[in-house]
């Protein structure tokens, strides 16, 4: 068999979806043809839609969504852009007045049900018998880039006819029913008084649809179908989701490309190279005449050598990254983006049903009087009264769409984070991807809040690390989402108890410290955070000593910045019991030989900013870490712990003064010019007002008689000139 014969009436042409060959070809063909009935597959539950692409205000690409009410995880899309051949067939059917439907398997039969395994990929095996290596290639060299369209759909018909004679592709018992429906369809469309069928398929299905299978043997295979409730709406798409998107089983790598064929058949090696020097001179790349020329010149040459018609896309990237690019690749990336993939957003037209999710956000943003301010305007701030219900109840609805991933909003500071404050101030502004953003969340919940919930606690299951994880706990509770904060605390809690990182454990203390001891600003369960943030601080505070020794000097300074931010969580949260076993691991940490020089120095900061440390035990810490028995790294490490911070604290200490200057008079040159950067680092962050009352400072204990002092009254004129510039260097001033 070689292909069916087609019945008096029905014409099956079968086509790639979104081949823009196949979409082109397929316009002349129903020209010809003049089909009073147009079938397409897709799903039937959305044959009321059909005329709403014809309204001035649709412009692709757009997506037919068909989902499950009761429950939104249930869901399909089925997308197109003006070069799909089905949108092709619909716009035609509309245009002319004809009947138009979809005929695929209703999805109310499908939704819900497990899918079959994939299909073998048959149409290797032809590609293969061409000589190519890419099914692809093979594809859109011999279908889907003809110079005619005359007699595409015969050919199309008989490799499929092949494909099914040989097996080389097993038809599921799921296929059989669609295609046992798509029969069903054409029986009744010809019942109800069609002259002239066209029906409009993937490729595999066409032979199918001619088969003469008896009807008793349809209805069989559709006796019993399962059913779930379904509503049906137009949504925006992207052309970057059109090259990613799902449902349909046909995607598209490039959909720039593919739009090129469609609008441009002939000279599209000139064009698309056209296209591209355009982009990258707004870009600020100079791109020659000669530049193009060359280009079209190698594509061509790449694509006689190759056996391939015309020049494809590979031809024309490898040629512009050999010619324009000199074969850099960065250039190619901004191609790949704006041009191969696109970047257009579609529009629903206004009559297409609301999806749940889009009705709840348009009655909370009329309930709560905000106004869409678009990308192209410029809106004031909007500060909100935390301590009013409007304000709280539009701070909730801001962070939730940010949880969905779908900003309107973006705090222009961080004072709504303090849950001391009852301010937040906020930047509005609608972003044009909104509608199709609010599609990609609707399969987590019908509401806002909902969905935010639900795609909360499905993130919390994913492998975040511990402070990204406190995080989102953080958001879930500012966004008012109580339904996700055990779900949330559980998995903090478990990651926890299997995590080996100090450094994570620390840096959750922060925001779990902010929720319990500020919760009740915004009404929080502070209650239920306690427990897990006393869990991760005693577990933080026992492993601390051996996560501080036998590290790098990288592993360190993460490890202070956690140290820190443990310290400043434990002085918001104001506990006293828990401040107290905090001080006294700092104390251990002080005293730990062992430890890296770096953390025990900042252990002595932080003691003594907290009135934890006289000046005598500072100095008494000080004269033993800085001492020569010190190896010059860790006494190094120990001064920029110790130093970090404010300068002004630690002007008044004459014993750490005292012992600085004993140990750097004390080293050797190679080992104080080894020293300099280290503590150049150290002073850096200092003010010029800070660094001037230091050096008064040494000066002071310099010149000042008594036992300690080490130089005496007389200065040696001409060696302090010799040491000047070294102490200036050291100091960050000039000399």
């Amino acid at each position: 068999m070689r292909g069916q014969v087609e019945p008096t009436g029905l014409r099956v042409f079968g086509v790639r979806h979104h081949g823009p060959g196949s979409a082109r070809a397929l316009a002349a063909a129903l020209d010809r043809y003049d089909p009073d009935a147009v079938l397409v597959e897709g799903p039937p539950d959305a044959d009321d839609l059909i005329p709403l692409i014809a309204a001035p205000d649709a412009r692709p690409p757009l997506a037919l969504m068909v989902y499950a009410p009761q429950d939104p995880s249930l869901a399909v899309w089925y997308p197109f852009h003006h070069f799909s051949p089905e949108w092709v067939a619909l716009s035609w059917a509309l245009g002319r007045g004809a009947l138009a439907r979809f005929c695929d398997l209703p999805q109310r039969h499908r939704l819900g049900q497990p899918n079959d395994a994939d299909r073998g990929d048959g149409l290797a095996a032809l590609a293969a018998a061409a000589g190519y290596d890419d099914a692809d290639t093979f594809w859109e060299d011999c279908f889907e880039s003809r110079e005619s369209d005359e007699g595409l759909f015969d050919a199309v018909n008989v490799a499929m006819s092949a494909l099914r004679e040989h097996d080389l592709i097993p038809t599921s018992a799921r296929e059989a029913q669609r295609e046992a429906w798509m029969r069903r369809v054409v029986r009744e469309t010809q019942k109800d008084g069609a002259k002239r069928v066209a029906v409009v398929c993937g490729a595999w299905h066409a032979p199918a649809i001619l088969s003469e299978s008896a009807r008793k043997d349809d209805d069989q295979r559709l006796k019993g179908l399962p059913k779930v409730k379904v509503e049906c709406t137009w949504v925006p798409w992207s052309e970057g989701k059109l090259a990613l998107q799902s449902g349909y089983g046909a995607g598209v790598k490039a959909p720039g490309w593919y739009k090129h064929l469609f609008e441009h058949a002939v000279d599209r090696d000139v064009r698309w190279v056209g296209r591209a020097a355009e982009l990258w001179r707004q870009k600020g790349q100079d791109v020659s005449p000669g530049h193009s020329v060359e280009a079209v010149r190698l594509a061509r040459a790449l694509a006689a050598l190759r056996g391939r018609p015309a020049p494809g896309l590979t031809e024309l990237q490898e040629a512009l990254q050999a010619t324009v690019c000199a074969g850099r690749e960065a250039p190619m990336l901004q191609l790949r983006r704006a041009l191969e993939v696109g970047e257009a957003i579609g529009v629903a037209p206004a009559g297409a049903p609301m999806m749940p999710i889009q009705r709840d956000l348009e009655q909370q943003v009329t309930r709560l009087r905000l106004r869409q301010h678009r990308e192209a305007e410029h809106p004031p701030d909007l500060t909100l009264d935390l301590r009013d219900e409007l304000g709280r109840a539009r701070s909730a609805l801001l962070r939730r769409l940010n949880l969905l991933g779908a900003p309107w909003g973006e705090p222009r500071d961080q004072t709504g984070r303090e849950r001391g404050s009852f301010a937040e101030v906020w930047r509005l502004r609608w972003r044009l991807d909104m509608p199709l953003r609010l599609i990609e969340a609707a399969p987590f919940g019908n509401t806002v809040a909902a969905a935010a919930s639900a795609k909360a606690i499905a993130r919390s299951q994913a492998p975040l690390e511990l402070p990204a994880l406190t995080e989102l706990l953080d958001e879930v509770l500012l966004a008012d989402l109580p339904e996700a904060v055990d779900p949330l605390l559980t998995a903090l809690s478990s990651r926890a108890a299997l995590s080996t990182d100090l450094s994570h454990l620390l840096r959750c203390l922060g925001p779990l410290a902010q929720i319990t001891r500020y919760g009740d600003v915004r009404a929080t369960p502070a209650e239920r955070v306690r427990p897990v943030l006393v869990a991760l601080f005693e577990r933080a505070v026992v492993g601390l000593p051996a996560a501080c020794r036998g590290i790098d000097d990288l592993a360190a300074e993460r490890l202070c910045e956690s140290v820190e931010a443990a310290h400043l969580a434990l002085i918001t949260l104001d506990d006293a019991g828990l401040l107290g076993e905090w001080a006294t691991a700092l104390r251990r940490l002080c005293e730990d030989d062992d430890a890296h020089g770096r953390l025990r120095g900042r252990a002595t900061r932080l003691m003594l900013e907290g009135g934890r440390l006289g000046g005598d035990e500072l100095a008494r810490l000080a004269r033993l870490n800085l001492s020569t028995a010190r190896s010059l790294g860790d006494a190094a490490g120990w001064l920029e712990g110790v130093l970090a911070g404010s300068g002004l604290l630690l002007i008044h200490q004459d014993g750490l003064w005292s012992a600085l200057d004993q140990w750097l008079s004390e080293l050797q040159d190679e080992d104080f010019r080894a020293l300099l950067p280290v503590a150049r680092r150290a002073f850096a962050h200092f003010s010029h007002a800070e660094r001037r009352a230091m050096g008064d400072k040494v000066r002071a204990l310099g010149l000042a008689p008594g036992p300690e002092t080490r130089r005496g009254p007389t200065v040696h004129e001409g060696r302090a000139a010799r040491v000047l510039p070294a102490l200036a260097a050291l100091l960050g001033a000039r000399a």
